[in-house]
């Protein structure tokens, strides 16, 4: 009798015509299955893109939903559930966040937007002093601009807080926004190499919800427009013919920007995104992307949380947990190149030698078993976060974020690997190019 309650309630609930098409549902059921069993796995940290994934999802397992939802406020709430002036004073307590460290301005802003999709929603008092954290984030990550040109983080960063707020109700300061809108208009969120498609899909976000706002004003609602109008076309342009737009970790990002705006249904980038989407399900293996690709396949995307009523939900979801890929009993043997073009690099080519590793084995395998050359050894690091770990140093060389760098990963032709180290695993023969690129 409950699945049936369940089952007419669901029935009521809106439509969503964005969504994948029938035939794909037992695709898109197993990859949630999947989110879900990840979610579960001992060790890992709670990741609030996660949560929202699983929360925007068709169906639920909301008991294990609830504890994953405690897990992201016992490592949120001992940070910013405090005030500014309480995290200013000395403490001796690792969890308290102080005021001079670098802003978490993404991980903030996804952590309100999983509280704001939470039902039944939580204890509004829980909700305050993150908000006050993320305003006052927002400031500090813009005196970055003054020295560098850009945020301190990023303007990917910076956009998705500007959505968090709006996504809450919460009044944003019209000199906050033009800042968004002015580095749209100069087109200052592409990379040296391309467009950043994830970063222009979530400023097009912020517009559209912040245009919907009333307290916005007349002018700047058509400011707002004219520029979600500009960044969907820029998305369209960005489309590739088979059908990803940028690249396939980009794509439902940029897929949410066609449902925010209701334009799923008349625009045909969309319905070749959601095909070509479906086609490299296989990419997605963390569960931050993951979580991103179903709520494009879902048909939802952040603004969905902004009007989600809490009612009645399929608690019918079980989790797939799969086992590690199994290393084969051969080696392989694969070209590692590091290059690095950027000014201050002691020279252009820092290592290239061929690399034995077994076969199956990750591109982080393959770095771990990389020979000396020379006298000198093979170096790397890399800093774990949401999306696995991200190479940061090779050989000594750093990516300096502040200075706009990164550590490219690319093949033996030049084209992106499109994964990260932990979940690209190269064949006998491959070239790996890890490269010191500017964005």
């Amino acid at each position: 009798m409950w699945l049936l309650l369940a089952l007419l309630q669901a029935a009521v609930l809106p439509a969503r015509p964005c969504e994948a098409p029938a035939e794909a549902a037992v695709a898109v059921r197993a990859l949630a299955a999947r989110l879900l069993g990840l979610a579960m796995e001992p060790g890992q940290d709670a990741d609030p893109e996660v949560y929202v994934g699983l929360r925007l999802g068709s169906e639920h397992d909301l008991s294990m939903e609830q504890r994953y939802l405690q897990r992201l406020q016992d490592a949120f709430q001992g940070r910013y559930g405090r005030s500014l002036h309480a995290a200013s004073r000395p403490s001796h307590d690792h969890r308290h966040h102080d005021t001079d460290s670098m802003p978490e301005t993404g991980r903030l802003a996804l952590y309100l937007l999983g509280l704001r999709a939470t039902c039944p929603p939580p204890d509004p008092t829980t909700q305050r002093f993150p908000v006050t954290w993320l305003k006052y984030y927002l400031e500090k990550d813009w005196a970055g601009s003054r020295h560098h040109g850009h945020p301190l983080t990023s303007y990917y960063q910076y956009s998705l807080g500007v959505l968090a707020l709006c996504v809450h109700h919460k009044r944003v300061r019209e000199e906050v926004i033009q800042r968004l809108l002015v580095a749209e208009q100069h087109r200052r969120f592409g990379h040296v190499d391309g467009n950043a498609v994830d970063t222009e899909a979530v400023a097009a976000l912020a517009f559209a919800c912040l245009e919907k706002e009333q307290h916005i004003r007349a002018g700047l609602a058509a400011e707002l427009r004219a520029a979600v109008r500009r960044t969907r076309a820029r998305l369209v342009e960005a489309q590739s013919a088979d059908g990803l737009i940028g690249n396939a970790f980009s794509t439902p990002l940029a897929m949410q920007v066609f449902i925010a705006t209701n334009m799923c249904r008349t625009q045909p980038a969309y319905g070749r995104a959601m095909a070509a989407l479906l086609h490299h399900l296989d990419s997605f293996t963390s569960a931050a992307t993951m979580a991103q690709a179903l709520l494009a396949l879902n048909g939802r995307s952040y603004l969905s949380i902004a009007s989600m009523q809490c009612q009645e939900e399929l608690d019918t979801l079980t989790p797939i947990f799969l086992e590690p890929m199994p290393l084969g009993p051969r080696n392989m043997t694969v070209r590692l190149v590091v290059e690095c073009p950027v000014l201050g690099c002691p020279q252009q080519l820092l290592y290239d030698s061929k690399v034995s590793a077994p076969t199956g084995a990750s591109l982080l395998d393959l770095l771990r078993a990389a020979p000396p050359q020379g006298s000198k050894n093979f170096t790397f690091e890399t800093q774990d976060t949401a999306y696995g770990p991200f190479l940061t140093s090779v050989q000594g060389m750093a990516a300096r974020p502040k200075e706009r760098h990164y550590w490219q990963l690319l093949s033996g032709l030049g084209t992106s690997l499109q994964m990260g180290v932990a979940d690209y695993r190269p064949k006998d023969g491959n070239t790996v190019i890890l490269r010191l690129s500017k964005w």
